[in-house]
């Protein structure tokens, strides 16, 4: 089974996890964009849909998935994303599409936070996939530095702007063994406004695709 037809399974999956007559939270990226496609012929189960990110949106409206803004919203029942990497406590790095920010106030904001992901981005530690930062473009250089200090090596992602008109740097070589002290450090450093860190707010169930089918793991 290659990866695509992993994504697709997990997608599959998650349905389960819907709400009923509920609000759903809808994250970013290629195994959501599996997700999507799943959800059409179901979106009659759901009240709306709060996407992440401008793609995400979109990609709702071709599949006339009711979609309202967040702040339309009386909460998030259950939010559904993948993530770059993901640890055994559920912790996650997130961002490689650059929709951190907005992935991040849903799950936050979330209930019940979903995770789904194929057996390649299910690590022992957090930390080979660089860490996406949004930034102020402004306080670029002055977050950079501030990166630095802290043991990484921030990189401009290059022509690539946020939906929120922002920047991103994506750091290599942070410390990441205890996460949710470096999650801490990071959000305290002005126009770093966050990072694709998500320890202080893991993934409730996480839903993995292997090669002998979906494991279903839950957060104790």
């Amino acid at each position: 089974m290659n990866q695509n037809a992993l994504k697709e399974a997990v997608a599959l999956a998650a349905l389960d996890y819907i709400p009923e007559n509920g609000i759903l939270g809808i994250g970013s990226g290629s195994t959501v964009n599996c997700f999507i496609a799943a959800l059409a012929p179901k979106k009659h189960l759901i009240e709306a849909t709060v996407a992440s990110s401008v793609a995400s949106y979109t990609l709702l409206k071709q599949h006339h998935i009711p979609v309202i803004e967040f702040n339309q919203a009386s909460g998030i029942d259950v939010y559904i994303d993948g993530a770059d990497e993901i640890n055994s406590h559920f912790q996650m790095i997130k961002g490689g599409g650059g929709c951190l920010l907005r992935e991040k106030i849903l799950a936050t904001a979330a209930q019940k936070f979903v995770c789904i992901v194929d057996e390649s981005k299910m690590v022992k530690a957090l930390g080979n996939f660089p860490l996406a930062i949004e930034v102020l473009p402004m306080a670029q250089s002055y977050v950079a530095r501030e990166l630095v200090k802290l043991g990484g090596l921030p990189i401009l992602r290059e022509g690539f702007v946020t939906d929120n008109h922002n920047i991103i740097l994506d750091v290599h070589r942070l410390p990441l063994h205890e996460p949710i002290a470096l999650e801490e450090k990071l959000a305290s450093i002005p126009g770093l406004l966050d990072s694709g860190l998500f320890a202080k707010r893991p993934a409730d169930s996480l839903l993995l695709a292997t090669t002998t089918g979906i494991q279903t793991k839950e957060r104790t």
